[in-house]
């Protein structure tokens, strides 16, 4: 059984009478049914359309829901997920891309972060039940509801002391949390529905719930002004906010948009569940590179006597199917979150990184494909790549051609063990 499946259940709030919001509710939030479905020429299964990272890449072929199918695990709810999810980013036009995320009503950032949950609750659960999207949905707006119900009386002071009271209810009433989940074995915080829940979320997550909130009474007709979210870049702080009139020079580094919610979001997960950690002054790249022998190591002979034998247990560890420590990381979960940025299109490092992840699971030929694609991507005027990663890439690269020249290479000879294994989902 699904891990959220137990929790689904909408919240009861009070005698509160939404003010003949029911039929514009529903009007305004699509059920799943109705937007799961994405165009055929967007995303069929696993093979899923690009049309900005140049003509290489326009099919695209994904591996993970193909190589759970082979190993006998049943994918149709994470395909329904991934499609849902292809679903709301067809949506994300240039504009839509950098669009705060306080004003957004292209995406439905609260559903496809949904979305997301939805797939990576499948590959781990391995349900017969999926995660139950809408019924999160309407908890989600039920949020809305009840801050109204609360706090009616601060539609009708300034601006400031509505936020105040929306802050007052999201955080004291409510008990929202904040952890820095990149650096805390917290999982949960980074996946929408377990926040809901447990109200412990990193600040992507609760930026989304607060955007959320000032959504849904913007539509509602009961703001008249408008809102900028300050997103923290520190550790601690949460998601605050303010009248947009008063916004500074300096607020922009702070506004987040609903790309870069969307792939703060899925980075934060690839960070947590990417299968080698072993330096965390490394990139992740370069981790799994240097795991593979393809990138100059220490110096010091001891020191990468022990980064080889950890890279090794994290493998023997991945093998059977032990991924719960932070150490040894997730395989599924980071792939998954390696082709949902892929698919948002907006860095071709991403390419890269899921190419080192597909050597690791021995789909060599796979792997050699992205990494092409990858260094096809370079040719347009992305942002700069450091020595040491190129070094490793072209490492990587040789030994690839290598591989797949090689009689008997082309079948990948275990990457089912790394996908297939059942654990703990949450």
């Amino acid at each position: 059984m699904s891990g959220f499946a137990t929790i689904a259940s909408p919240w009861i709030f009070g005698t509160f009478d939404p003010w003949k919001f029911s039929d514009k509710h529903h009007q305004l939030r699509p059920s799943a049914s109705q937007s799961s479905t994405p165009p055929q020429h967007y995303c069929r299964g696993l093979i899923c359309r690009s049309s900005l990272l140049g003509p290489a890449a326009n099919g695209l072929d994904f591996v993970l829901h193909d190589a759970l199918d082979s190993s006998g695990i049943d994918t149709t709810h994470a395909r329904a997920a991934r499609e849902g999810f292809c679903s709301q980013i067809q949506k994300l036009s240039s504009i839509e891309r950098e669009t705060s995320i306080s004003i957004n009503r292209g995406v439905d950032l609260g559903k496809t972060a949904l979305y997301i949950a939805a797939e990576d609750d499948s590959l781990i659960s391995h349900s017969s039940v999926p995660l139950p999207v809408d019924a999160f949905i309407e908890r989600l707006d039920d949020h809305s509801m009840q801050f109204c119900s609360h706090y009616s009386s601060s539609f009708r002071s300034s601006p400031k002391n509505m936020i105040e009271c929306l802050e007052r209810y999201l955080y004291i009433d409510k008990g929202f949390r904040r952890t820095n989940a990149r650096n805390q074995p917290e999982q949960r915080a980074l996946y929408l529905p377990s926040v809901l829940t447990h109200r412990l979320g990193s600040a992507t997550m609760l930026s989304l719930i607060y955007s959320e909130i000032l959504k849904m009474i913007r539509l509602w007709g009961l703001l008249d002004f408008d809102v900028e979210i300050f997103y923290p870049r520190d550790p601690y702080s949460l998601p605050r906010g303010y009248p947009k009139q008063e916004s500074k020079e300096s607020d922009p580094l702070h506004i987040i948009t609903s790309q870069s919610l969307l792939m703060e979001n899925l980075r934060d997960l690839k960070i947590a569940f990417w299968p080698f950690q072993l330096d965390n002054t490394e990139s992740l790249f370069l981790r799994a590179a240097h795991a593979a022998n393809c990138s100059d190591g220490s110096n010091n002979v001891e020191e990468s006597a022990f980064n080889l034998a950890s890279a090794k247990a994290a493998r023997h560890r991945l093998e059977r199917g032990v991924w719960s420590s932070v150490r040894f990381g997730d395989m599924r979960r980071a792939l998954s979150a390696c082709e949902r940025l892929i698919l948002l299109e907006a860095d071709p490092k991403e390419l890269r990184d899921y190419s080192v992840l597909l050597y690791h699971c021995g789909f060599y030929e796979k792997s050699l494909q992205f990494l092409r694609y990858y260094q096809d991507s370079k040719k347009q005027p992305f942002d700069s790549f450091s020595d040491l990663e190129e070094d490793a890439v072209n490492k990587l690269m040789i030994r690839l051609n290598l591989i797949v020249m090689e009689e008997g290479w082309s079948r990948p000879s275990s990457g089912g063990n790394f996908l297939s294994n059942n654990s703990e989902p949450w």
